[in-house]
């Protein structure tokens, strides 16, 4: 029997999930990990698609509420295009969407599925309609990347995940550095996979992009626990310096987001809340996330409340 007393920071939309497969206008297999963005009062999501091959596109969905009433593209928006992008070979995946103020263009990092492995590429576009791909930004192995929306001391900052396997796997979020968008320097751990039984050991990522607050930089990312009965993925905070991200001010000891729902243990991925975007509304946080990658929901929160468990939660 759930404790109904406990307070929880996210709540789920009571209709989620709010966008599955029976939605899309064509036939595949799975949607879910979508970026998000408001543009005009309406919410934007660029969803990921996984086709009845196992192949992954993007395809965009709009809304007026952001809950129901999806406008769904009725072809992919966007499609791997390995002809002229070779890294692009399996898939393109899991996108994550930040304005770039001095640009006045939308960035969407992406992960490229290479013959390889995984690597981060980017796209930008100004409407949604017509897009400009940059090709490859880091080698493989590496995903869950997104840049901040403004320069440090002249340089684009991006957080990105590279996987090494020496002298055994692992997972930490980076930080990385960029004149141009294009070639990147100055690669630095930001948040370290921790050891052990940690909800976070071994493999971290990035979540949704950086959120700017007036406390800092707030980072959502997610854990994944490896257990007798398989993977977890959970969620939990971070909080970078607001004038220099690679300093880490905070970092949650618990997750806060963990699969609790039927959509959300059972799936193609079992045990899964993922999300890759987010948008606030004043006080108001809107999380859409892919369940169990098989499906999209909605979860809503304060910021000021995240921010004021972040600092009762912080572990460093």
């Amino acid at each position: 029997m759930k404790n109904n007393t406990i307070k929880e920071l996210f709540n789920r939309h009571p209709h989620n999930p709010i966008i599955s497969i029976n939605d899309l206008p064509y036939k595949a297999n799975s949607v879910f990990n979508a970026g998000a963005v408001k543009i005009n009062e309406i919410i934007f999501l660029l969803m990921r698609v996984e086709d009845r091959r196992g192949i992954s596109h993007l395809t965009l969905a709009q809304s007026k509420n952001g809950i129901s009433d999806w406008q769904i593209n009725s072809q992919p928006t966007l499609i791997p295009s390995p002809d002229d992008y070779p890294e692009e070979v399996w898939g393109i995946e899991d996108p994550r969407i930040i304005f770039l103020e001095e640009k006045k263009l939308w960035a969407i990092t992406y992960t490229a599925y290479s013959k390889g492995g995984p690597l981060v590429s980017l796209i930008t576009t100004s409407d949604f309609q017509n897009f400009t791909r940059y090709g490859p930004m880091m080698p493989p192995e590496d995903k869950d990347a997104a840049l901040f929306p403004i320069r440090f001391d002249g340089r684009w900052a991006m957080i990105h995940r590279p996987v090494s396997y020496l002298p055994r796997p692992k997972a930490n979020i980076w930080i990385s550095f960029s004149p141009d968008l294009k070639h990147w320097g100055d690669h630095q751990v930001l948040i370290k996979a921790r050891k052990g039984s940690w909800w976070d050991a071994n493999k971290i990522g990035l979540s949704p992009p950086p959120l700017r607050t007036d406390e800092g930089w707030l980072i959502l990312y997610h854990g994944v626990k490896i257990t007798a009965s398989g993977i977890i993925y959970r969620l939990g905070l971070a909080l970078l310096d607001i004038i220099n991200p690679r300093n880490l001010i905070a970092r949650s000891d618990e997750w806060i987001f963990s699969p609790n729902e039927s959509y959300e243990i059972y799936g193609d991925v079992d045990k899964v809340v993922f999300p890759c975007g987010w948008i606030q509304e004043n006080d108001k946080i809107l999380l859409y996330y892919g369940c169990a990658d098989s499906c999209i929901g909605l979860a809503t929160a304060n910021l000021s409340e995240l921010l004021d468990w972040l600092k009762k939660h912080n572990s460093l």
